[in-house]
């Protein structure tokens, strides 16, 4: 009875076990829980149905965790039918270390009465002698030598090749951060120690910094995570909408294996979720529609990414009706934006979809239309991520929306690239992904306007004149312009034109925040306190400098 047993429950473990090789589909996931019976379990909260059908549909990843909780239903299923049968064993209590006699061996104390040391050698198995019976069928046979070196030979070769990746905590990886910061504090100190490290040859200086940068990539790469986490769960929310809204649709997914910082994954999540509840509700018309204007009855939504040289693209895009321009343009004339009989190529005038407040729903729904239009989904990207999104209308029907992110890591993180800039009596350091460029400017560049602002002209290209010392309450030093340098610097779609007295340097820096809410208190621009070595200084926050001068 117990092969027969076994035979029954080694088809279920051999299906579980397929899980762990490469990466299963939803159909691998499937056949193993009808295997063990539980595709058509009847639960009491819809909760926990629908993790079920998650793990189904393959949005949950397979995990060592699930397959483990999966072999021990396995393994349930065993005793259950061995129970049935009458012929499951009892568990039988461990036997002390000691070795048995011929004669009436003492029995041990039971675990409820037994001391610390005692319970411990009472609830380890390796400590007890094993029993073997060789008439019992069901015990291990002896091993001989040759086989069993074989088989440890076997066994190191599987480990080896299991142990491919390694989960490291988020709490190790802010630690090992921190070291790296330390680490480039003391290069910096080094270096600009001057005299006072001459015994240190440049040969040295150049290792040490060699070392910084390896161990800087290495962090960086430990970080990436794929997209494959944000875009499997998409799955699931555009059939559900689908089935909402009562509309076929065919959802594919390309480029999920592209990594991207830890940071820029997290909130890449909500503007996927608003594109896709969008091209659902705006995008894909109705099966009839479809079916009259001649097209395939279930439309397509894809999303997709890939990445070209500094800058990852994330794009969703359909196969429906598109974007009518026209109606776009009347809404933006309707609301001023554009004034009536002004050239605009179609492109240019869808755009105005990202306009705050900017929505063409005739009527409002619980998917869109509820004052929270593209405008949310701009503003995440370029303010959060510092990139950007471009709309167009597709040949033959459809739209697609492209983000376009930086690679670079925010400023917020730990070490970044800035600017070193004197101004007054400070030093303040600004972040170089923020930059355009350094101009020296002339006295003809600059115009007063009438509300006491200033402009200045960069390349023919006009800035409002932000002069750091009056802005942050500095004693001004130098009120000549044209003694001061211009850094314009931009952030999302605003821009602006900074007067610095000088720049220094450019060099990496470690940014850490304040123990205290600084920028609360004083209610100033400043990020954080960025550690160059033997001088420290403030990190401007760009983001909030141009915020409150937008606000103005």
């Amino acid at each position: 009875m117990r092969d027969i047993v076994n035979q029954c429950v080694e088809p279920m473990e051999d299906k579980v076990l397929l899980l762990e090789e490469g990466r299963p589909g939803p159909e691998a996931v499937r056949e193993a829980l009808d295997t063990l019976g539980l595709s058509h379990l009847k639960l009491a909260s819809a909760q926990v149905t629908a993790l079920l059908d998650m793990f189904a549909d393959g949005i949950t990843p397979v995990s060592e965790g699930l397959v483990t909780a999966l072999l021990r239903i396995c393994e349930a299923h065993r005793k259950f039918l061995l129970a049935l049968a009458g012929v499951l064993d009892q568990p039988r209590a461990a036997i002390p270390a000691p070795a048995r006699t011929t004669g009436t061996s003492p029995q041990p104390e039971p675990a409820e009465t037994a001391g610390p040391a005692e319970a411990d050698a009472l609830a380890e198995p390796a400590l007890a002698e094993p029993v073997v019976d060789e008439n019992d069928p069901d015990q291990p046979k002896a091993t001989a030598p040759e086989d069993a070196e074989k088989q440890a030979e076997h066994a190191a070769q599987a480990s080896k090749q299991s142990i491919t990746s390694i989960r490291v905590p988020t709490e190790r990886l802010d630690n090992l951060i921190a070291l790296v910061g330390k680490l480039m504090v003391t290069f910096a100190v080094l270096s600009q120690s001057g005299t006072r490290g001459a015994t240190l040859s440049a040969s040295t200086l150049a290792e040490l910094d060699t070392v910084i940068t390896g161990l800087q990539t290495q962090v960086d790469a430990i970080r990436l995570v794929p997209l494959r986490q944000i875009f499997l769960p998409m799955n699931r929310l555009v059939q559900s909408l689908a089935q909402k809204m009562q509309k076929k649709v065919r959802f594919t997914i390309s480029g999920d294996e592209l990594a991207l910082d830890k940071s820029i994954v997290e909130c890449l999540n909500e503007p996927l979720v608003h594109l896709l509840r969008n091209a659902l509700d705006h995008g894909l018309e109705p099966p009839e529609e479809r079916a009259a204007a001649g097209k395939d009855e279930t439309g397509n939504v894809q999303l997709s990414a890939w990445r070209k040289g500094d800058t990852a693209f994330v794009e969703v895009s359909d196969n429906g009706r598109g974007i009518n321009a026209a109606r776009v343009r009347a809404k933006a004339e309707e609301r001023g934006l554009i004034e009536p009989g002004a050239e605009l190529s179609e492109d240019e005038t869808i755009q105005f979809i990202l306009s705050s407040g900017f929505s063409t729903a005739e009527k409002v729904t619980d998917v869109s239309g509820r004052g929270v239009g593209m405008d949310a989904v701009a503003n995440a990207v370029r303010a959060t991520l510092g990139g950007d999104i471009k709309i167009a209308n597709l040949p033959g029907g459809g739209s697609a929306f492209t983000l376009s992110i930086p690679l670079s890591r925010s400023v917020n993180e730990g070490i970044v690239d800035a600017l070193v800039c004197r101004v007054g009596p400070e030093t303040l350091i600004l972040p170089s992904r923020d930059v355009l460029e350094i101009f020296a400017p002339h006295e003809a560049d600059v115009v007063a306007l009438p509300d006491g602002g200033e402009t200045v002209s960069v390349r023919g290209q006009i800035y409002h004149l932000l002069r750091l010392c009056r802005h942050l309450g500095l004693d001004e030093t130098c009120a000549d312009v044209t003694r001061g340098l211009i850094v314009t610097v931009r952030m999302g779609e605003v821009s602006a034109a900074l007067l610095v007295d000088e720049v220094l340097r450019q060099q990496q820096v470690v940014v850490t925040g304040f123990t205290v809410p600084v920028q609360e208190i004083y209610g100033l621009p400043i990020l954080g306190f960025g550690m160059m070595g033997e001088s420290d200084a403030l990190v401007l926050d760009i983001e909030k400098l141009l915020g409150s001068l937008s606000g103005a």
